[in-house]
Parts: C-alpha cells; structure tokens; sequence
C-alpha cells in the first residue's frame, strides 16, 4: 500500500544572516508544536548550526555523524523542552560548511525513515545563495524568506528570490518581514518587495505574516529559550502563534518537480491519490 502521509516541508531562509533567520525557524517549529502538531526542525545550517542553542538543547550527535554511517538519523535526533524534534547540524566544521550535493541527497533520503512520525518538517538553511542552501530550499515544499527593512536585507533577500525563481523555477515562495515596526509596516515592506520581483523578475511572492519588533524575543534568546516559552503572552508569542496557523492553513504542497524533494514518493502517492 502507497504511504500517502507526507509531512509539509518548510525551509527559512534570509540573503544575509543577523535578521533572525533561526529565531524564526525555532519559535515557528515551537509554535507548530503548542497547535498540537509532530514538528521536526532540522539544522541544515552545516558549519555554523546553532538552533540548538536557541533550544537551549544539547546533542551528544549531529548530522556528520549520519553523514559517516555511525548513526542514523532517529539516533542523532533529541527532544527539546518544547516538544519539537531536533536534527541537529554541524558547528564549526569547515568540512560541512562545503557539503556535497551527495551528501544533500543522503539526508533527504534519511527522513523518509521519520516521515510517519511528523506532520511538519521546518528546514533552517544557511544565509545566502549558495549551491548548498538552493538544494535545501528546492528540496522543500515551500519557502519562507526573513527579512528586515533595511537595504542591505532588501538587497539580498531579493537576490535570493531572483536564484530561485530564475535559476531553479521554485514557487511557493512567502515573506516574512521580521523586527517590523507594526504589521502594517511588514505588509508594506512585502508590498514594495512585491513590485520590485513582479517588475524585474516577472515573479510575484506570497505574503505569510511580520513578527514585531520585541524585547522579549531577545530576552528569550539570552537565556538559551524560544520566546513561546520564555514570555508565552508577549508579542512575538503573538505573532508566532499567528505564523504558525496561516502555515497550517495553507494548502497541502503536493507537487512534485525536477529537484530532489523531501518526501519524493509520497508526493507522488498524494498526487495521483494513491
């Protein structure tokens, strides 16, 4: 009998780092987790992976260990505090920061191992525009891109949006406006965004939600905490838990292209009905 469950798979990813990237990721995955979801988040971070740390999580493995054939992917995984299942990647290891496309490849194969135990998958891709980071993201379901308002985060999250769309032909593309001033301002960044990719790329990008700036998000991040649990009625918890619903909202992602895709052949299952 054709496995049909497949769990949603969402990378976030920023064109430069320091705009809160895995803070997202984490307090998504989180989020997902407290609306009653199986979450796993994997760190696909390889060299400089630290969504660990925003657990407040320790692993005595991580994805090299998989990588060499000592340990499977259920083995390298733990359980944070808050109920998401870590697959944590690589902390300063040169040597992963250049993974392979090989390598790329076994860890998608290995979550199919996981596949019936979770509903959502969040992938937490490094900054940039590197040939790692675009397979990672053409692998995923759906992307949600973090930025700020400034011209430099502008800049490169447009470039990423232009490899994407251009070079790889991915949709599902969403934004998400991160230390806003208010939600209408993130929706007025996404706006002016929006035209610019429209205009130059012929591309138009989806809207999810911002995540407001807040204190307290920080404040969770120093003491090694996602700011769900550390200031549950805060802002940022607000806008987390609002992410987190517009994101199971969205239609199920079941279909498949060229690339190599997480969950490749239960979405073929789910495509033709299986």
């Amino acid at each position: 009998m054709a496995n049909t469950h497949c769990p949603q798979v969402i990378g976030v990813a920023s064109g430069k780092g320091g705009v809160g990237k895995t803070t997202v990721a984490v307090n998504l995955s989180v989020a997902l987790a407290k609306a009653g979801k199986r979450v796993a988040l994997l760190d696909a971070d390889m060299g400089l992976a630290n969504a660990q740390i925003a657990f407040g999580s320790r692993s005595p493995f991580n994805v090299s260990h998989l990588l060499s054939g000592d340990k499977t992917l259920r083995e390298i995984m733990v359980r944070t505090d808050d109920g998401v299942m870590l697959i944590p990647g690589a902390s300063g290891r040169r040597d992963m920061a250049g993974i392979s496309d090989t390598d790329i490849n076994t860890i998608i194969q290995a979550c199919d191992d996981v596949a019936d135990d979770f509903d959502f998958l969040i992938v937490d891709v490094a900054a940039g525009i590197s040939p790692s980071v675009m397979m990672f993201l053409a692998a995923c379901h759906r992307r949600f891109i973090v930025l700020r308002d400034d011209p430099s985060s502008i800049a490169d999250a447009y470039g990423t949006i232009k490899v994407m769309t251009l070079e790889l032909g991915l949709e599902e593309i969403y934004l998400i406006p991160n230390m806003a001033t208010s939600q209408a301002s993130g929706w007025q960044l996404f706006k002016r965004m929006n035209e610019v990719c429209t205009r130059f790329l012929g591309r138009s990008v989806n809207y999810l939600t911002s995540v407001e700036s807040d204190d307290l998000i920080f404040s969770a991040l120093r003491k090694y905490k996602p700011v769900l649990s550390f200031a549950p009625a805060s802002s940022g918890s607000r806008d987390f838990r609002r992410m987190a619903q517009l994101s199971i909202d969205l239609p199920s992602a079941s279909q498949a292209h060229g690339h190599a895709q997480f969950f490749f052949q239960r979405l073929l299952d789910a495509e033709q009905g299986a």
